[in-house]
C-alpha cells in the first residue's frame, strides 16, 4: 500500500442517490483542476471494466432476487478491484483522487438499509481494502423524500437508452430512513474524517461550503 509520505489525496463523497453529491464532486474536480491539480474522478461500484460489470448487475432492476450478503460480496468485489487498478496507483502517483462512495456507502446501505449491521462492513473493509481510509469525507445529508423521488425522476428519463440503475430507488422510504440514520452515525463516530454538508440548499451555495472544506483540508490558496 502507498505509504503518507508519497501518497496523493483521498477524497470521497457520500450521501443518498439524488442528493447532488455526483455534480458537486465534478464541480470540485474543476476548481482543482483549474489550480493546476492532477485529479483521478471515479465511482463506485464501478471504476474499472471489472467494476462497471459489477455495478451493472448490482443496479439492474431486474436483479431483484440478489441476497443482502450476496450484495455485500459483490461491493467489496468490486471495490477490491478498484484500489489495486486506479485508487493506490494513483494515490501512489501523487494524484488528487475523487471517488463517487465508498466503504461508507456500503456501511450505510447493507449495513443500514439491508440491516445487515456495521460489524460485518468494517471487517471485510480490514481484509479486502487493507483497512485504506479516504483523507476526507464529503457527506451530503438532505432530505430523504426529496432526494429519492429526484433519484427515481433521472432513472425514469433515463429510460432503457442507459444502463438501467433503478435497483436501490424501487426501496420503500423505510429503507432509506435506515440509510440515512447510517450515514448520521457515521458521521457522529467519524467527526474527523466526515464533513457534514447540508445539501438542501441551492447548488452554488453548496459548491461554494465544499470547497471552503477541501481547501482547508488541503492547505490550498484561497480562489478569487
Amino acid at each position: 500500500m502507498a505509504t503518507r509520505a508519497h501518497r496523493g489525496r483521498f477524497i470521497t463523497f457520500e450521501g443518498l442517490d439524488g442528493c447532488g453529491k455526483s455534480t458537486q464532486l465534478e464541480k470540485l474536480a474543476g476548481v482543482l483542476r483549474a489550480q493546476g491539480l492532477d485529479v483521478v474522478v471515479t465511482r463506485e461500484p464501478g471504476g474499472t471494466a471489472t467494476g462497471e460489470k459489477i455495478r451493472k448487475l448490482l443496479l439492474d432492476t431486474a436483479t431483484s432476487g440478489l441476497s443482502p450478503m450476496a450484495e455485500l460480496a459483490l461491493m467489496f468485489a468490486s471495490r477490491a478491484q478498484h484500489i489495486k487498478e486506479v485508487i493506490l496507483p494513483a494515490l501512489a502517483a501523487g494524484r488528487i483522487v475523487l471517488c463517487d462512495r465508498f466503504t461508507d456507502s456500503t456501511e450505510a446501505y447493507q449495513g443500514g438499509g439491508r440491516k445487515l449491521g456495521s460489524a460485518p462492513v468494517l471487517a471485510l473493509h480490514r481484509v479486502l481494502c487493507e483497512n485504506l481510509q479516504p483523507e476526507l469525507t464529503i457527506l451530503m445529508d438532505s432530505d430523504v423524500a426529496h432526494s429519492v423521488e429526484r433519484a427515481r425522476r433521472r432513472n425514469r428519463t433515463r429510460g432503457k437508452e442507459e444502463n438501467d440503475e433503478g435497483r436501490f430507488e424501487q426501496e420503500n422510504r423505510a429503507f432509506f430512513g435506515r440509510v440515512h440514520d447510517a450515514y448520521l452515525a457515521l458521521a457522529a463516530r467519524e467527526k474527523q474524517r466526515v464533513a457534514l454538508v447540508d445539501a438542501r440548499g441551492a447548488v452554488a451555495d453548496t459548491h461554494k461550503e465544499i470547497v471552503e472544506i477541501v481547501r482547508r483540508k488541503l492547505k490550498l490558496a484561497k480562489t478569487a
